[in-house]
């Protein structure tokens, strides 16, 4: 008899937050691990931008909302107003009706994108949700005794007009959903973790599943022996944990699916450690537990009952959200520092020779090396742009209006190019580190331990850790590991309020200026 009970289970579903803790110092670092051929050429395979399906539903919703309320204010506009003149009636019943509509078209289930795919089977139902709403419509009017208030040529003409209407948007949409998934944007590129027979019993379920979004990538198993072969129910094995990371790195991965038995409780939470510093979900599938819980316990890819171990931290409308934010604010500061930036450039092009902008590699999402903006702080044959050297108080490589807009921290202005155009940094997010910046002699990743958690989100000109005075110089251990212990608490934390707080406070924080030269 297995002796595990829900408090084990709910110990490897919080080993995010068991890893999270385990940001500590770390002198030794570990060595890039090498892709294999199979995993480098699936890596090196072109991977179109995916479209989010919350997004994309959400989307089909409000279209089909505006669409059916506008075309049932033309009609009473062409029909009802030139003779009756204008009613607000008309106006709460297009609203009211249309909202229906779409709560109708919910209920039978025409919002994924299976169903949106489909044809026959969407515009069946399409049909029916929208002649069963019409008819209660009609019928309400005609109990409360209101059929006198509203035109019966009005509501007969929309019904029609609204149907053929529908379909032709449905069969338009249905035609771009079947695109977007040929070309991959609408899958969720998957990887299995663990081979052996609960691997393949879970890439088997998967399989068989009719209309899947899941494009099973390959398996990744530390296991050498006969327990993990090199194919798991004809999928390859692409290499071991270690590898999955840096093979997530170089490809798109939406979904981890940790395929060991939850009675591997060491196991799994010493892959979990590895691979929480990666933006995706991860998943613990329960389809081999002999234990059963409610079904509330799990959620569902499919028929696959699975634990929820973690979430990419920014996903979905989020990412919309976030993305509006940088564009839309980021331009506006952009365009109110436009003076203070010419007046900034003026000053370096006067105080030395050489020109006014630096360019910098640094570390961007998902570990993707980005190049940021700066103004020069530095006499230009001293520059940088590797941050091999650390700067330091009265650094004589700093020149004279160079101290100045570092301190005031001037010379970041030029990322809000960045942010608003280039779209490569955030506004607020875990600040970007150069590739080779270092405290007390070590670089960071060897410092803290999962220092790349903190690249599961779009870096950002200001943050959590810069607020609460976590800015300039690293020259000790202990600084560079509080900035990351307040970046990762931002990430779990993050809320578009959170970010007007961060973006409120940073004006107060650049005041104190001891750490910054």
């Amino acid at each position: 008899m297995i002796e595990i009970g829900p408090r084990d289970i709910q110990r490897a579903v919080e080993a995010q937050a068991a890893a999270a803790s385990a940001v500590a110092f770390a002198p030794v670092r570990a060595r890039t691990p090498e892709l294999g051929p199979l995993a480098l050429r699936i890596a090196a395979q072109p991977i179109p931008p995916v479209i989010s399906q919350v997004v994309l539903t959400g989307l089909v919703r409000l279209a089909e909302f505006l669409a059916i309320a506008a075309l049932g204010i033309v009609i009473y506009a062409g029909y009802v107003y030139p003779d009756d003149g204008f009613a607000w009636r008309y106006i709460w019943a297009t609203g009211v009706i249309s909202a229906a509509a779409i709560l109708a078209f919910q209920w039978v289930e025409i919002y994924d994108v299976a169903a949106l795919r489909s044809r026959v089977q969407q515009l069946g139902r399409l049909a029916l949700a929208w002649t069963v709403v019409m008819m209660v419509a009609l019928a309400i009017s005609f109990f409360a005794k209101f059929d006198g208030m509203y035109s019966r040529v009005w509501a007969a003409t929309w019904y029609t007009s609204g149907l053929f209407m529908l379909f032709a948007g449905r069969l338009a949409l249905s035609a771009m959903v079947r695109h977007w998934t040929r070309e991959g944007r609408l899958i969720r590129r998957t990887v299995i973790v663990g081979g052996g027979a609960s691997g393949e019993a879970l890439v088997t379920a998967l399989k068989a599943q009719i209309d899947s979004d899941l494009q099973i990538c390959g398996v990744f198993d530390d296991r050498a022996d006969d327990r993990s072969p090199a194919q798991v129910a004809g999928v390859p094995k692409l290499g071991t944990v270690d590898e999955l990371v840096e093979f997530a790195r170089r490809t798109r991965i939406d979904l981890l699916l940790v395929s060991l038995p939850i009675t591997a409780e060491e196991r799994v939470l010493q892959m979990v450690r590895k691979l929480w510093v990666l933006p995706v979900d991860l998943r613990l599938a329960a389809h081999m537990s002999r234990l059963r819980f409610r079904p509330r316990t799990y959620s569902y890819i499919g028929n696959v009952p699975v634990f929820d171990v973690f979430d990419r931290p920014i996903a979905d409308w989020d990412v919309v959200i976030k993305w509006l934010f940088d564009r839309v604010v980021g331009g506006l500061l952009l365009i109110a520092a436009l003076p203070v930036m010419a007046l900034t450039a003026l000053a370096i092009k006067l105080d030395s020779p050489g020109p006014v902008f630096f360019k910098q590699k640094r570390y961007g999402f998902n570990n993707e090396l980005i190049e940021v903006f700066k103004f020069r702080s530095m006499y230009v044959e001293q520059t940088d742009a590797t941050a091999l050297r650390l700067v330091t108080k009265d650094d004589p490589r700093v020149s004279r209006v160079g101290r100045f807009i570092r301190k005031t921290s001037l010379d970041e202005l030029p990322q809000l190019v960045n942010v608003a155009i280039k779209g490569n940094l955030s506004l607020v997010g875990p600040r970007p580190h150069a590739i080779h910046a270092k405290a007390a002699n070590w670089l960071y990743d060897q410092v803290v331990d999962g220092y790349f958690a903190r690249h599961r989100v779009k870096p950002g000109i200001t943050g959590w850790a810069q607020i609460n005075g976590w800015r300039g110089e690293t020259d000790t251990s202990e600084k560079i590991q509080r900035r990351v212990e307040h970046d990762l608490y931002y990430i779990e934390n993050w809320s578009v309020l959170f970010d007007f707080y961060i973006l409120a406070m940073t004006p107060f924080a650049l005041l104190k200026t001891e750490n910054a030269f």
